[in-house]
């Protein structure tokens, strides 16, 4: 038996509804923008209280908005409905090798958080407890499930040549999309019978790391869902991405956070004048304006896992906790995604919007995989996925 299943009733998009997931946002004004443009986003769905027509409410506030707005979106044809089905799912772009997932149903008891806990499905972050309690508070209202949590599945070989062939046979898809940077998402509907079967053998043949989501599982865990919506890929379908932090806010000036950091241990040169991520894991650069760029390597703990002494692990500890007393939740924290450059980053400093820029090179897909294989925790958001799978091209109802 598979732990991967078909969506008992999905809704699936006929055009309009697709938008970036609701945590690949470096700044919420955006999620108003894009929704003020495209009402049928289903940003307007998920990100209730960042609709034009919901601002100044929270999001629990927002929450008969929400549901009023995926039933309208239900009446007026933005969906239509589809039962007992999985997704292929094919992302595409000029210059790049395509990407292939399966949209389906996976066993919430499969989740395991830590290397006692059995299950095929590794979650590998911490999280942020109040954004799960807001997404099973939207899940509760809405009983439906908008956005999937990307799954690697390590042994990803059988899996990749199945989807990539049966994506080729399938003609004109159900549903397509073309995202913020150019690539094409298309989504084609596989019903009962044996290539359902086989795609869900296949998709479920390996242990399966959550890639993007980890809020996504812990919610549906507290929810009390059976199963949650999630699209299967393979590591070669994927890379990672830089993911950086804005600090909104010093406790002190950035020549004293320099300073504390070489009494803690760190190695500080002068950094690049144009900033820049890292092209090595080990160093880290700091920018604080114009004429203020550093080179830091923070200082190591010989007797901690590899995982504690990854770039990202000692930015949280050292610079972060340490050197300015922030945990790690502290909202003067903002994690930066790889869709945000370097460039627009430094910008956001130059203009007085943020305090510091921390740059941070990428972790390899290697090093994830080995780290989630071994049962250990990668820091949290340390790890940006592309591609990034669309939110509302496939729904799935809830019981």
């Amino acid at each position: 038996m598979t732990v991967v299943h078909p969506i008992e009733r999905a809704w699936v998009s006929t055009g309009g509804t697709g938008a970036q997931n609701y945590d690949e946002f470096a700044d919420d004004a955006e999620i108003t923008a894009i929704i003020t443009v495209n009402p049928a986003s289903a940003l307007a769905i998920e990100m209730p209280h960042r609709a034009p027509g919901s601002l100044g409410k929270t999001l629990r506030e927002s929450l008969p908005d929400a549901v009023a707005r995926l039933a309208e979106a239900k009446q007026d044809g933005s969906y239509t409905p589809a039962e007992r089905v999985v997704a292929l799912y094919r992302i595409t772009a000029p210059g790049e090798e395509p990407s292939y997932g399966l949209i389906g149903m996976v066993d919430t008891d499969q989740i395991s958080a830590t290397v006692d806990e059995p299950g095929l499905v590794i979650r590998n972050e911490d999280v942020f407890i109040e954004k799960v309690r807001e997404r099973v508070a939207l899940t509760r209202a809405t009983r439906h499930l908008l956005s999937s949590v990307l799954l690697v599945q390590t042994d990803g070989d059988l899996l990749h040549a199945a989807l990539a062939a049966a994506a080729e046979d399938a003609g004109p898809p159900a549903a397509t999309d073309l995202d913020q940077a150019g690539r094409t998402h298309a989504v084609w509907l596989v019903g009962p019978g044996s290539l359902q079967e086989s795609l869900r053998a296949l998709a479920g043949g390996g242990e399966l790391v959550v890639a993007d989501g980890n809020h996504r599982t812990l919610a549906a865990q507290l929810a009390e869902l059976p199963r949650f919506l999630a699209v299967l890929t393979t590591p070669a379908c994927v890379a990672i991405q830089p993911y950086n932090r804005l600090v909104g806010e010093l406790t002190t000036d950035v020549g004293g956070l320099v300073g504390r950091l070489a009494a803690a241990g760190a190695t500080v040169e002068p950094g690049p004048a144009v900033p820049e991520v890292p092209a090595e894991p080990g160093v880290v650069y700091l920018y604080g304006g114009p004429g203020a760029s550093w080179a830091v390597r923070l200082p190591r703990d010989p007797a901690a896992p590899d995982v504690d002494n990854l770039d990202h692990a000692l930015v949280e500890r050292v610079l972060l906790r340490d050197a300015l007393g922030f945990d790690p939740g502290d909202k003067r924290i903002t994690y930066v995604g790889g869709d945000y450059p370097a460039s627009w980053l430094a910008g956001e400093v130059d203009a007085g919007r943020a305090a510091l820029a921390v740059l941070i090179a990428p972790v390899t897909v290697a090093d994830f995989l080995a780290v989630n294989l071994a049962r250990q925790k990668m820091p949290r958001k340390s790890t940006w996925f592309t591609p990034k799978a669309r939110a509302g091209l496939v729904l799935a109802e809830l019981g």
